[in-house]
């Protein structure tokens, strides 16, 4: 049984704690957050030792596992490095750190703490994702040449149905890092890399500030890899209204003998899906086998799979397929996009 503690409640930390009530192999026995509401809020799921203060758990981490990380940005360097330190496994949501000098100094933690280190890049864990990237590698399409990777959300801005504040570390970019790509863009460029299987290098960026705010909430990267020459077209923002499960993210990748794309993957149906889903789970419940939580969502069952795939790495001492390198190369990447992008204002 794998002891766990969970550093940060908000809405992904709350989800990664629901996920591990339903695995078998893991018990959480540890949670820290500052807010007295999300500590209480917690307590719904079961009981644990609770700590306003993350480095108290820390301190009393001699039975624990593994912690969980999911804190604002600008934090993730402190905490991934003390969690390091303190002999802890460590499963972490992006970004790995919120600059690449930040994040080499955990390359080099987690290399000198012989610990093991997951970065949440969850949309490797899509169904459609997997699925193409199953059929790239058995040569569907032919040698790939183009990557279209895109996503347009909300962002930090709340759909009206549940309005929120935007929290003030968002919109600054020293502690955020950056804006949309930094937020999603992140993601988009850890894609073209996992379909790639290549380093890539920046050709163009273009960011957008059409909202006057302090980071910018649209971005366009064309990326080229380092060895094999695959363009890869990146379209990240935050100016469009969206209520789930209505989601506008996909990808398109070119070959030489044919495409794919994630439209022919995702259900056609999110509702029909959501409801099958669902009547699937209540007859594995009442014939006593294991449910496939959040599968319904489709989406969001991405979480569940990428720490079920940490904890079998921890279990039977595998590499995590999303390793600390990986969460450098994407902010590489980023900083790149910037220096481009602000260098283009400048002239």
């Amino acid at each position: 049984m794998l002891k766990v503690g969970i550093i940060g409640l908000g809405q992904m930390g709350s989800m990664h704690l629901a996920n591990c009530l339903h695995m078998n192999n893991v018990k959480v026995v540890a949670v820290a957050d500052p807010s007295e509401r999300a500590l209480k809020r917690s307590t719904v799921f079961g009981r644990y030792k609770i700590y306003a203060d993350y480095k108290q758990l820390l301190d009393n981490s001699h039975d624990l596992d593994a912690v969980i990380i999911s804190v604002p940005n600008h934090l993730h360097f402190e905490v991934v490095k003390l969690s390091l330190e303190s002999g802890l496994n460590v499963f972490t949501e992006k970004p790995l750190a919120i600059n690449t000098q930040q994040c080499e100094n955990i390359v080099k933690s987690v290399r000198d703490s012989g610990r093991k280190l997951m970065i949440g890049h969850n949309l490797r864990f899509v169904d459609a994702i997997e699925k193409m990237k199953a059929s790239l590698d058995r040569g569907h399409i032919g040698s790939l040449e183009t990557a279209t990777i895109e996503e347009i959300v909300n962002g930090p801005f709340s759909h009206p149905v549940n309005p929120v504040p935007v929290a003030e570390w968002w919109l600054d970019p020293q502690k955020s890092g950056g804006g949309a790509l930094m937020d999603i863009g992140y993601h988009m460029i850890d894609l073209f890399r996992f379909f790639t299987g290549e380093d890539a290098k920046v050709v163009f960026s273009n960011l957008s500030y059409k909202y006057n705010l302090p980071v910018e909430e649209g971005a366009i990267v064309v990326l080229s890899t380092s060895k094999s020459s695959i363009k890869g077209i990146i379209n990240v923002g935050w100016y469009q209204r969206s209520v789930f499960p209505r989601y506008n993210f996909r990808v398109i990748l070119h070959g030489n003998y044919g495409y794919l794309s994630t439209e022919k993957f995702f259900p056609r149906n999110i509702y029909l899906h959501a409801v099958k889903e669902g009547l699937k789970n209540f007859l594995r419940r009442i014939s006593g086998k294991k449910l496939r939580p959040l599968s319904y969502t489709y989406y969001y069952e991405a979480y569940y799979k990428e720490l079920k795939t940490f904890f079998n790495c921890l279990e039977n001492d595998l590499e995590p397929p999303v390793s600390a390198v990986d969460g450098l190369k994407a902010i590489q990447i980023i900083e790149e996009s910037y220096k481009l992008s602000n260098a283009k204002k400048s002239d």
